[in-house]
Formats: C-alpha cells, structure tokens, sequence
C-alpha cells in the first residue's frame, strides 16, 4: 500500500469515527511527528474523498471548524425514521432572534426586541446560548453596558456554513414569512437530520430588514 493510499484510509477512517468537525491541523496530529504529512498532503486527500464520495448517501463536507462526514440533507426524510423522537420544534420567536443575532450581530438584546417590536424572553436567549449557537461577545460602551451577542462556531458547523459569509442574503430566506418555516439541523455528524417546523402568523417587516453586515470579524474575536 503506498504512502499517499495508507495516509488516505486513516484520514477517512479518523472522519468517519469522530463525533466532530475535524481540521487539517487536527488530522496532521494523527501521524509521526518525525515525518507528519504536509498540509498539501492532508489538503489533496480530503480533495480526493470528496470527490470520491460525490453521489453517495453520505458525503464529506467542509465546514467552519474543520471536514465531516455526514448524511446528504435530501436523505433526510428517509433517514430520521430511524428515530422514534420527533424533530426539535422551535417557536417563530425562537428562529426570529436567531436570524437577527446571526445577521447583525454584534447585537443587543434591546435592539433585537426595537426591531421585532416585541420582547425577547429570558428563555429564548438562555436555549440559544445552551445550545452554543449564540454567545456574548462584549458590551456596548453606554449606560448599563448591555451584553452583544454574536453566533459561535458550533452555529456555522450545526447549519453547514464555513464562514457567515455564505448565509444566504435575506432575500433567498422570505419563507419566514410565509405559514410554515422549516429549517434543517444536523446533529451530530452522521446521526440525524431533523426539520424544525412552527406556524404562526408573518413576522413584522422590520424582522426581515437587510442586514448590517455579514463578515467574520466577530468569530474571529472568539
């Protein structure tokens, strides 16, 4: 077995058993320290597998925190049978401040409640932040100092994005407004794929506004 084929079969090994995002970093740890594979080396394999898995039910994704492995998201239908639990359901408010942390963070939770029209309850902000989807950034320099809140990495990993530059404009995502939302999570890996579902009436218009900006300047603060 040659080199660059042995290197290949520990690498999908290694992404098919963890229950993480893996990095070139972390995959380079696995090997010899005396003679550890370059970054090319690591970077043309995972190259390779993608390729190699492309039509396949499972498919080798990058994201924020590194590659995995995991079920290709129009399986999922079929796959969440598997399990008897139903999907995880969260409110149109829940989603809503979400939405609004991930597009304008950095973002207080009074400006969040200005721009719904409506308060934030204590339990949304506590399930996003247990979730490790949102985190507190800093505070704002005025009276009080209010906490601003920002998305993490895990939210990137858990909603298949490699930076918040690829959220998609706001103008793709209008189905907020329509009677039924429906959002794909994926948990875990290979595990389940479950589609969060909720109807309530439209948001208001101001909960669909452009967004401020969209860089990474505030994960990278992390």
């Amino acid at each position: 077995m040659s080199e660059l084929c042995s290197l290949k079969n520990i690498i999908e090994a290694s992404l098919l058993a963890a229950d993480r995002p893996l990095s070139v970093e972390q995959l380079g740890k696995l090997f010899d320290e005396r003679r550890p594979p370059s970054r090319d080396q690591i970077g043309k394999v995972l190259e390779e597998l993608t390729a190699e898995w492309e039509g396949r039910g499972i498919e080798l994704k990058a994201l924020h925190s590194g590659y995995r492995f995991q079920i290709r998201q129009e399986l999922a239908p079929w796959i969440s049978r598997l399990w008897e639990e139903r999907p995880s359901r969260y409110s149109r408010a829940f989603l809503e401040t979400l939405a609004l942390i991930a597009y304008r963070q950095p973002i207080t939770r009074a400006e969040i409640e200005e721009i719904r029209g409506v308060s934030v309850s204590s339990s949304i902000m506590k399930t996003l932040q247990e979730r490790e989807w949102v985190r507190v950034l800093g505070h704002r320099e005025v009276p009080g100092r209010p906490a601003l809140y920002g998305t993490t990495r895990k939210f990137l990993d858990q909603f298949n994005l490699r930076s918040l530059n690829e959220l998609p404009p706001l103008a793709e995502i209008k189905t907020l407004g329509e009677p039924q939302i429906e959002l794909t999570l994926v948990e875990g890996g290979l595990g389940k794929e479950g589609a969060v579902r909720e109807q309530e009436p439209p948001p208001s218009k101001e909960a669909s506004a452009e967004p401020v900006s969209t860089s990474d300047e505030a994960l990278r603060r992390q």
